[in-house]
């Protein structure tokens, strides 16, 4: 047996909503996109949907329509995937590092007021593998001080918290597509927003800076998302409730049968729903096996997993000088690399493969 730690599912109506696109004549961004926006938007419960062309792109053009630029600084949380702080230095701000949550491995509010100054602009939510953030609260300490709240909900789609769906909460949310993503469009993004300025902002941006045709009047960018890709992810909108329906129902299996000691399976806050991107177990130094055995174990048996993320922001080459080496600590991020460890959840994990995945955890 082998289960692979993610893969996208796509079937025949991707295929033929792609063939629709290629019949029309039109392959770059055009009606297909305009709906996908409309349909997500929707979905979101957001004002306005904006797509575009990966996930970084939503991160940097959310970020420029917010008006962040040189002399800004950003709070991100240290444990997240690269572009959450990569996206604020491209803008010439700079990422200042939160630490997180052991409990949901998600920003720490209280992190975040301890690293607010006068330089700050804007706070980005990560809501990691799938669970949402403190996303009111952070909303309530960011307009409390005049400060924008993003989500980054690139992992998030359709998780809701206290009955809100994410991407409806902060003043912008952004979401990616990526192929392992719980939807998927191979490469994708977007960004919601319930401000129309923010969404005509946006426009202009991803445009090219175009106000209206061959009238640029701010410097953009081509974050355009095509009609290809808008076709594949309206297929993938109207089958992403189902796709969260198993990950839910194989994340729960889990949490109800693996039983190792100094294997810690994750918590979720008892106001959220979780859509389970990842399924993340801490190992712990009680564990019958070291996190680097327990990965060549599993492999062994056929089992992908994957550390997501081994390397916390603080500690990248590239922002040493802002993160440890700048006095900041983030202790748990710091805990976290050490120790987190992913294991398969995806919709093809069906009740044998769920099965046989706890099976070979527990005889150890």
């Amino acid at each position: 047996m082998q289960i692979p730690i993610a893969r996208p599912f796509l079937g025949p109506e991707e295929a033929e909503a792609i063939t629709a696109v290629l019949s029309s004549g039109i392959i770059a961004e055009g009606p297909f996109t305009r709906s996908f926006e409309d349909e997500f938007a929707a979905y979101c419960g957001a004002g306005h949907a904006v797509a575009v062309n990966n996930g970084t792109a939503a991160l940097h053009a959310a970020l420029l329509a917010a008006g962040v630029g040189p002399g800004d600084e950003v709070i991100v949380p240290a444990f997240s995937f690269f572009a959450t702080a990569s996206s604020v230095a491209m803008t010439g701000a700079k990422p200042v590092f939160a630490d997180v949550l052991r409990d949901t491995c998600c920003i720490d509010p209280d992190s975040v007021c301890d690293r607010i100054t006068k330089k700050t602009k804007a706070v980005i939510g990560v809501h990691l593998y799938g669970q949402p953030c403190d996303a009111f609260l952070l909303r309530e300490i960011c307009s409390d001080r005049g400060l924008l709240f993003i989500e980054d909900a690139a992992q998030a789609h359709g998780a809701m918290i206290n009955g809100a769906k994410v991407g409806s909460i902060g003043d912008l949310a952004c979401f990616s597509f990526y192929a392992t993503k719980n939807m998927a469009t191979g490469e994708g993004g977007m960004v919601t927003t319930n401000s129309a300025d923010l969404n005509d902002r946006l426009r202009r941006i991803i445009n090219h800076g175009q106000s209206e045709k061959y009238i640029h009047t701010e410097i953009g960018y081509n974050y355009r998302m095509t009609d290809i890709a808008a076709a594949i992810g309206r297929v993938q909108l109207s089958k992403l409730n189902e796709f969260i329906r198993a990950r839910q129902e194989n994340a729960t299996f889990f949490n109800e049968h693996i039983r190792v000691p100094g294997i810690i399976t994750p918590v979720v806050a008892p106001d959220r729903s979780h859509v389970w991107h990842q399924y993340v177990v801490l190992v712990t130094e009680d564990a019958p096996l070291s996190r680097e055995e327990l990965i060549v174990y599993l492999k062994e048996q056929g089992i992908g997993s994957a550390i997501h993320y081994p390397v916390p922001l603080h500690r990248q080459p590239v922002f040493a000088s802002i993160g440890a080496d700048g006095g900041i600590a983030c202790p748990v991020a710091d805990e976290l690399a050490e120790t987190v460890l992913s294991f398969p959840v995806h919709p093809g994990v069906g009740a044998t493969e769920r099965q046989y995945i706890v099976y070979s955890l527990n005889r150890l």
